[in-house]
């Protein structure tokens, strides 16, 4: 018989399976970015970090370490915080799923994410709300500092030159203009693994943050304003980013927004389930949704890769 925190022998090992697993492509991810340049194929680039490795030479290897804790310990802070929440409200839910994903050129990053799974309705206002904001303030707690470290150890560079036919750029979010600014950084840096992963979990954050369906933004609006708001935001934020996927793709030729209009189009016809206890969530929570939306304005990206 299953406990109702999902602890069991085999579904721990399945957790630890899957969690190394992204370890190790999120190792092999952030140790070849800085790579990238070199005349060896990308193949040729993992053959040489892992020679390298072996032989006991972990210069290589070591952006790839930074960027894989950095990114690791940010992700499962945001799905730890859904998971305690969970159990605070004695609602089951599985441990965090760790999704592994083939390293670059495939990914960018070597992990398609992690994820619970809730095993139970949540019923009331108040665990719909704790639950779904828990995730992305936590993540973004700990994606704050990574931000400022990333970028106070980066190296300025040239800016590219103005009409570089085929620039593949990653365009920064206000929390990282607003960091270069307050320290008087440079706008152009060099890559670094910590920069990396702080930008890849504000995406990610900002993501959740989407008021729709039952991502974690649509669970908060759900929960403060009740169905029928929640429906009509849910399609306001679809046909807007369905917008934005239109100019990204017209003036910048970036296909990001078009795979998210998709599933955000998917969240809508899925829709969200009901509550049945609407007690009031009192003012300590409308501050943490003003908290959320802040967040999610300093980690959203308008138009996160451009290409020009």
């Amino acid at each position: 018989m299953r406990t109702p925190t999902e602890l069991s022998a085999r579904r721990i090992i399945l957790h630890s399976i899957l969690f190394l697993g992204t370890i190790v492509t999120t190792t092999l991810t952030g140790a070849a970015w800085p790579l990238l340049g070199s005349s060896d194929s990308i193949l040729g680039v993992y053959k040489h970090i892992v020679a390298a490795t072996t032989a006991g030479n972990f210069a290589l290897i070591l952006p790839g370490i930074s960027f894989s804790f950095t990114l690791l310990v940010i992700l499962a802070a945001h799905e730890f915080g859904h998971y305690f929440a969970c159990r605070y409200y004695g609602i089951r839910a599985t441990l965090p799923f760790f999704i592994p994903a083939p390293p670059i050129p495939l990914t960018p990053f070597g992990t398609l994410g992690a994820v619970i799974r809730i095993k139970e309705p949540i019923t009331t206002r108040r665990a719909l709300f704790d639950i779904g904001i828990a995730g992305p303030l936590a993540g973004f707690a700990l994606a704050l500092p990574a931000s400022v470290i990333g970028l106070l150890v980066a190296h300025g560079v040239t800016p590219p030159a103005p009409g570089a036919e085929g620039t593949l750029s990653y365009n920064d979010p206000l929390l990282f203009i607003v960091i270069q600014k307050l320290f008087g950084l440079p706008k152009w840096i060099d890559w670094n693994p910590v920069y990396w992963a702080a930008w890849a979990t504000l995406l990610v954050t900002a993501l959740n943050l989407f008021p729709v369906g039952q991502l974690d933004g649509g669970h908060v609006v759900y929960a403060l304003f009740g169905p029928t708001w929640h429906k009509w935001i849910s399609r306001l934020t679809f046909v807007s980013v369905a917008a934005l996927a239109v100019v990204s793709q017209v003036i910048y030729r970036s296909p990001v927004w078009i795979l998210w209009t998709f599933v955000l189009l998917f969240l809508l016809r899925v829709g969200h389930p009901p509550t049945f206890t609407n007690e009031p969530l009192g003012r300590g929570r409308i501050a943490l949704a003003v908290a959320a939306a802040i967040a999610f304005l300093l980690a959203f990206m308008p138009f996160p890769i451009t290409i020009s």
